[in-house]
């Protein structure tokens, strides 16, 4: 749980309070406040010789398994992005005057002339220039019935011949092709976040402060008209108000959503472009 601690002093020095900030003073005081009963005991009533190292252990454990979990998910996505790379061919039909070759997919340029036969798997974009097919595009458009193609229409790296040949003009090849490029959208997407998650910190923003107040507020209270001892009672007071007031659900609410959403929709082929994407499907 050390990356708490160090984020929150980072908050600190930066002048801003975030969730991490709570987590860290609430863990922190609550541990200090254990090993001061530890050590010397005879300075506590027996009423306020509490022990929180549970309650430390819970609130940064639950916290972590959140980020463990988003990170699963994450991890999911990226294995179905990875099966998404295995949809192009490792070669192409070239067609050239000297008649019909197989070229690795890495040599196509832009501009080259490609045969497709039924089975094939369009190795680039383009657009075809004789022949006419029918190409299943279910793994880029969703729609399960094969699309009728013929002289003008585009092809997309990925998709499958199901019926027909044709020759088309390779127009965007690599990283510029449309799949390459959905991979590239989804991939820097999975390190975003929600505007539910952005909403937490500004809530965060102004939840710690105030925590902070209330803890202090119900301390001096005690301080001043709670029995004897004052000192320990103080104590005992600000501590429970910041570890009741450890925002577990907002630590561990955006990664559960985020690997629920995610992980269901990578099993089914569906991949997520942004975070956002599924609070508005939500």
């Amino acid at each position: 749980g050390g990356h708490f601690y160090r984020s929150a002093w980072k908050s600190l020095l930066n002048g801003a309070a975030t969730m991490d900030t709570l987590v860290a003073l609430g863990t922190g005081v609550a541990w200090l406040y254990s090993m001061s009963v530890n050590l010397w005991p005879q300075w506590f009533p027996m009423e306020a010789r509490h022990l929180y190292y549970e309650a430390s252990a819970m609130i940064i454990g639950l916290i972590n398994l959140g980020h463990m979990l988003e990170a699963r998910a994450r991890q999911r996505s990226s294995k179905a992005l990875e099966k998404l790379l295995d949809l192009t061919p490792p070669t192409a039909r070239l067609v050239t005057d000297e008649g019909e070759k197989s070229v690795p997919l890495a040599e196509v340029q832009p501009g080259m002339l490609l045969r497709l036969t039924t089975g094939d798997r369009v190795p680039v974009d383009g657009e075809i220039t004789q022949g006419e097919a029918w190409l299943d595009e279910a793994m880029l458009t969703g729609e399960p019935i094969p699309q009728q193609k013929g002289e003008g229409d585009s092809v997309h790296a990925g998709t499958v011949v199901q019926d027909g040949s044709v020759l088309f003009r390779a127009s965007a090849v690599g990283s510029h092709t449309t799949l390459s490029r959905i991979i590239r959208m989804v991939r820097q997407a999975q390190s975003s976040k929600p505007e539910i998650g952005q909403l937490a910190d500004k809530i965060s923003a102004v939840f710690v402060p105030v925590v902070v107040v209330i803890a202090l507020v119900s301390a001096a209270i005690w301080y001043f008209f709670g029995p004897a001892p004052q000192i320990v009672y103080t104590l005992v007071i600000a501590t429970t108000v910041l570890i009741i007031a450890c925002p577990c659900a907002l630590g561990l609410a955006t990664p559960m959503s985020i690997i629920s959403g995610v992980g269901r929709a990578a099993e089914f082929g569906v991949l997520v472009r942004d975070a956002d994407a599924l609070q508005r499907a939500s």
